[in-house]
Formats: C-alpha cells, sequence, structure tokens
C-alpha cells in the first residue's frame, strides 16, 4: 500500500477525531458503486467522496481483495483507493475507514458475479443501420418524472421553449421498440443520458454531472439496464453516448476538485479554438496545440485532465461500468480529437480488450477526409501513434450529400462528380467499412432544411438510397424517416423538435400509420422498404465497393458479393438521361431487376432515368 501524500500528525489526529463523529457509511459517495469479480483487468479504483474522509486511514476485508494504493489529495474530501481483485470472488466487501482512537466506519461494498447469460457488448458494424434519438424529444411514456428532485438546479419542464426539457424519456422509447422493428433500423444511438444537474438547457445530455447516475428526468440505472434488455429482446442493439473531454460545471468533481491537476486549468475558464487540426499538424506551436486541446468547449463545460492518470482510470472504469451492468453494445465517444490522444487510445484499447466484439464510434468533426483517417484504428497517416478507434464519423461525405443532393451535376463538374472524387480517395482510411456515414444528426441541419424540401421525395429517395447501399455503417437520425425539417441557422431546438405523437394529446402521431399521411407517409414507406431490403443482405452489408466516372451527369456505383451484385445508378441531373448498360465499364449480370418496380432489365438494354430519378439493379438468377 503506497500513500501519495502524508499529513502532519496533529492535524491528522484531530481532524480524523472531529470527522469520524459525523461521517456514515451511508453519507459516502463511492464511484463506482459496485463492481464485478473476474474482469480481465483486475484493478479497480474506488474513488470516495465526504468531508474529510481523506484524513482517514482505510483497509479492506474481503477475501482475496488487497488494497494496492491509497492517494489522497489536496482536498481532504476526497480519497482514491486502489484495488487488486486478481483472486477476489463474487462477494460483499467492506472498505473501513478507521480515525482517531479506533472509531471505524464500515461501508459494505458489492462485487458481483459477471452475468455471461446476458446478451451485450455485441458491437455494431455495416450491417447495422443506427437510428439516433435525443430522448428528451422522442416520447414521454412517464409523466411522473417530468420533474426532477426538489434540488436539482432545474425544474422547468416546458415544450414551447426550444431549449428547457420537454419530457421525453427511457420509458417513452421503451414503448416504440414496434415502431423500430417496422422501421427497420438494427440498432438505438441515444444521446447522453447520465445526469446533467445544470442550471438551463441541458436537455442534450453533453454536460453531464454524475457519470454513473441516469439522469432522474429520463428514468432510473435499473429503467436503462431494462431498456437495453428490452431492445436486445426485439433483435436491436444499444449506443450509448459518452462524453471524456469536459463535464458540467455543476459535476461535484469540478465544484469540489480533488486537486488542481483533474481539470485544465483548474477552475478558470479559458476557451477552447475548436482547432483540433493541431492533434496532427506537424507545424503547430505548443501555445496553439494547447488552446485547442486543454480549452474548454463552453464556459459550463470545464475541460478534463486525461493526462492525469486517475481522472483517465474514473473515466475508463465509467464506460466499463455501462457495458457491464446495462449490457450496451457499444459507445459514441463525444469530441473525441478535444481530448488527449494518447488518453483515448487507452481507453479504447482498454475497452476493446475487455470486450472484443464491442465497438466505439469517435465524433472525429473535420471537413477533410485525411484528418478523419487520422483518427482510425491503424491509421497509416498517424503511425507510430495508434487512436485504436474503430470508427470514425465521415463528415466530409455528410457535407458533400448535403451538397450533391442539392446541386446540378454538370457534364465535368460539380454535384456527383465531387462524390465521386471524394470516395476514389478512401485509399486514406485504415478501413473505410468501419467509417460513419449519416445525412443529418443532432448537431447538424436536417437533411429537409425547409417544408419545401420536405416535400421533395425523389431528393430525399436519391440520398436515402445512397445512405444504405453505399461504404459503411449507415446512421439515421430519428425523423428523417418523416422529412422533419429544420435548419441549424434556426437555432439547436428547432433540430431537436419533439417526434409528433411522442406526448398525449399531440395532434399527430406519427408512431401511427394515420399519423403519416401525404409525402411524409410515401417517405416512411420508403425508408421501411430499404432497410428491411438491407437486413440480412450481404451484398450490401458484405459486398466489396466499385464505382465509375460520373455517366451523363449520372453516378453509377455497384456492390458485389460473391456472384450476386447491386447496380444504382443516381440521376444529378434536371434532364432524363439514358444510359446503355453495356457501354459501361463495369461488370453486370446478364439479368437485372429494378428493386422498385420490378421491371427486368438484360446488360445490353438502353436505361432511362428521370430528372434526379433513382435506379437499383438487382442480378437476378
Amino acid at each position: 500500500m503506497r500513500l501519495s501524500k502524508l499529513y502532519p500528525i496533529v492535524l491528522l489526529v484531530t481532524l480524523c477525531s472531529l470527522f469520524t463523529q459525523v461521517m456514515s457509511a451511508g453519507q459516502v459517495k463511492v464511484a463506482p458503486q459496485f463492481w464485478w469479480s473476474g474482469m480481465k483487468n483486475p484493478i479497480l479504483q474506488l474513488l470516495l467522496y465526504d468531508e474529510g474522509i481523506g484524513y482517514m486511514r482505510p483497509s479492506i476485508e474481503g477475501a482475496g481483495a488487497t488494497l494496492s494504493e491509497v492517494v489522497s489529495f489536496e482536498n481532504p474530501n476526497y480519497l482514491l483507493l486502489y484495488l487488486d481483485l486478481s483472486e477476489a470472488p463474487a462477494q460483499t466487501l467492506t472498505i473501513c475507514l478507521e480515525g482517531q482512537e479506533g472509531t471505524t466506519v464500515k461501508i459494505p461494498y458489492e462485487l458481483r458475479e459477471r452475468e455471461s447469460s446476458r446478451t451485450k457488448a455485441q458491437g455494431f458494424d455495416s450491417g447495422d443501420v443506427l437510428y439516433l434519438i435525443m430522448p428528451d424529444r422522442f416520447s414521454n411514456g412517464d409523466p411522473t418524472n417530468d420533474t426532477p428532485p426538489r434540488h436539482f438546479l432545474d425544474q422547468k419542464v416546458d415544450r414551447t421553449h426550444p431549449f428547457a426539457w420537454h419530457g421525453g424519456d427511457i420509458a417513452g422509447i421503451r414503448q416504440h421498440m414496434d415502431y423500430f422493428t417496422d422501421l427497420g433500423v438494427t440498432a438505438l444511438w441515444l444521446n447522453p443520458v447520465q445526469e446533467n444537474d445544470m442550471p438551463f438547457g441541458s436537455y442534450h445530455g453533453y454536460a453531464i454531472t454524475d457519470y454513473y447516475r441516469i439522469d432522474p428526468r429520463l428514468g432510473s440505472n435499473e429503467e436503462f439496464r431494462a431498456f437495453v434488455d428490452d431492445a436486445h429482446a426485439s433483435g436491436l442493439k444499444v449506443i450509448m453516448d459518452m462524453i471524456f473531454n469536459h463535464c458540467g460545471t455543476n459535476n461535484y468533481l469540478f465544484k469540489d476538485q480533488p486537486s488542481e491537476e483533474w481539470f485544465n486549468h483548474g477552475r478558470e475558464y479559458h476557451q477552447t479554438s475548436f482547432r483540433t487540426a493541431v492533434q496532427m499538424d506537424p507545424y503547430t506551436t505548443p501555445e496553439a496545440f494547447a488552446q485547442a486541446v486543454d480549452g474548454w468547449f463552453v464556459r459550463s463545460m470545464p475541460d478534463f485532465n486525461q493526462r492525469n492518470p486517475h481522472v483517465l482510470r474514473y473515466l475508463i472504469q465509467s464506460s466499463i461500468f455501462w457495458i457491464e451492468y446495462a449490457g450496451i453494445d457499444g459507445i459514441r465517444q463525444d469530441t473525441h480529437p478535444y481530448a488527449d490522444f494518447d488518453a483515448m487510445a487507452q481507453w479504447c484499447r482498454e475497452v476493446m480488450e475487455e470486450y472484443p466484439d464491442f465497438n466505439i464510434v469517435g465524433e472525429t468533426w473535420y471537413d477533410c477526409n485525411t484528418q478523419i483517417a487520422y483518427w482510425q484504428k491503424d491509421s497509416k497517416l498517424a503511425s507510430p501513434r495508434n487512436s485504436h478507434l474503430p470508427t470514425v464519423m465521415d463528415f466530409p461525405l455528410y457535407i458533400q450529400m448535403g451538397k450533391c443532393f442539392r446541386e446540378e451535376t454538370g457534364p465535368h463538374a460539380g454535384g456527383f462528380h465531387d462524390l465521386y472524387n471524394l470516395l476514389a480517395q478512401d485509399f486514406v482510411y485504415a478501413d473505410p467499412m468501419s467509417v460513419l456515414v449519416f445525412l443529418d444528426n443532432h448537431d447538424t441541419s436536417r437533411f429537409c432544411t425547409n417544408e419545401a424540401e420536405a416535400t421533395d421525395l425523389p431528393r430525399y429517395k436519391q440520398a436515402l438510397t445512397y445512405l444504405l447501399t453505399t461504404r459503411g455503417i449507415p446512421q439515421l437520425y430519428y425523423g428523417t424517416e418523416i422529412l422533419m425539417a429544420a435548419d441549424k441557422q434556426d437555432g439547436d431546438g428547432g433540430l431537436r423538435a419533439d417526434f409528433p405523437g411522442g406526448w398525449q394529446g399531440d395532434h399527430t402521431d406519427a408512431f401511427a400509420a394515420e399519423g403519416r399521411t401525404g409525402v411524409r407517409g410515401e417517405a416512411y414507406q420508403l425508408t421501411k422498404k430499404l432497410l428491411h431490403w438491407r437486413q440480412n443482405n450481404p451484398i450490401l452489408t458484405k459486398g466489396t465497393y466499385r464505382h465509375i466516372p460520373v455517366v451523363s451527369s449520372c453516378y453509377i456505383y455497384q456492390r458485389t458479393y460473391r456472384d450476386e451484385s447491386v447496380t444504382v445508378l443516381l440521376n444529378g441531373s434536371d434532364q432524363e438521361q439514358n444510359i446503355e448498360l453495356s457501354a459501361l465499364p463495369m461488370t453486370l449480370p446478364s439479368r437485372l431487376v429494378d428493386f422498385f418496380t420490378q421491371e427486368t432489365y438484360t446488360s445490353q438494354d438502353l436505361v432511362r432515368l428521370p430528372p434526379r430519378g433513382t435506379l437499383i439493379l438487382q442480378s437476378s438468377k
């Protein structure tokens, strides 16, 4: 056992006597609140928090458990214990805190048996389609939890305010499992669900104040675990959003910091430059690097110092806790490049070692594909460094899709020419089949930025077809399937509007077929048709990707698996285009079937594509 700091004996004796009079086992905050035996990494960090606890002398009672290290801080309200559980079976350990004159506080600590029979940590890959949900804005299944505990800073629930809590919760998501399975998605990605006890505007979940607690306005830890079980029973996976770069200012770790080294700049606000290209810039200055990586995301979100090994261990354990406890199948890591590269690489490596089938996607928001490729596991661009991050978010493709499905493709430039050129650069990725592709998400304009675009079904048909048949892992944002519209320039509240029908008394219920009328109903049926076709279709989920330079303003590409293929033709112009299949520089099956109409073609036929038309030709035996 090692004591990192020793305090003067007189002060220690005096304060131990004082604090053991008021301390009790029930008031000590312990993180994590329980753990498991038999983990691959047998070292467990326990962070204890209570007034004056740092002056107590700790010990551990329990079979096979060893107290290997004790860390005390400048702040005596914390005590950090490292336990070696290599030989410890499942049991209830006892944390003993000894004060003056033999006064002892005993805290029971549960070491659980791992539940190997539960379906968990399945991972996700190109065979999946992720459906992104902001829980507060999707469905209110339990109105009784709309008002948080009385001590919470924000008590307001107001659906008319774009930045207030609206009442959506985990119960609401659980009640609509049939909607997800009917639609045909395979995985649910939830924006952060951990506690956000902040004064205002934290409905989005990105200002966490307790990493081990589900926000009570969304539900409880037990409800989240039950939700994951329900999803698995419905054949759906669950991806949990996490944030290691920063937390909320009302997090107890920031309000009463263990030490100045837990947060970059301590308590002093320093704004990040948002210029995270410094992470791979060979010409950056130390000052520019520190401004970007160590600066705070916003004033209300202080920046964790992941270079501090105790901070990093706390964060790593918090993610492993949710995997083991709730059985989640993947993690989406927010603002991945804003944190320390080596720390994040260690986190990815340790999680994947504990759960080999797991997957992690990092938010890598760059306009340039080489910068994004730098962050993917085994990237030659980063060598000899390795991020160990399996999946990155393809923001350049998102940007290009936003352009090419709006602008017209000319004979030699613009539109699909740019899309082709971007995909032709996929050699920069270590694994292009493991990049996340998307039309929109909670931080961007919706694919339909206004109501006029929400009536343009051919445009949506082209974009959705491409999203679900290109390389990578597709992601849909809730409401895209019914053409919900919003523009980023009008504020984030509009991007995160309530799903119609998620609240009792809503005039429109888009969860029901009768609530999806007109073009929105057509969009839903189109989405459903493509999603169910994609499920368990190895041509689209495992097949090779091949494309050719733009022909007659049309982008043409092919997915091939074994002796079967799918060929997609997208007309990027406002005029009808005629394509001679036999003239295309690609191998086509002799007999083909149009996915949408079931019309048959031969590889020698001339096909006519209407303006902005979409054609999917499947091989037919």
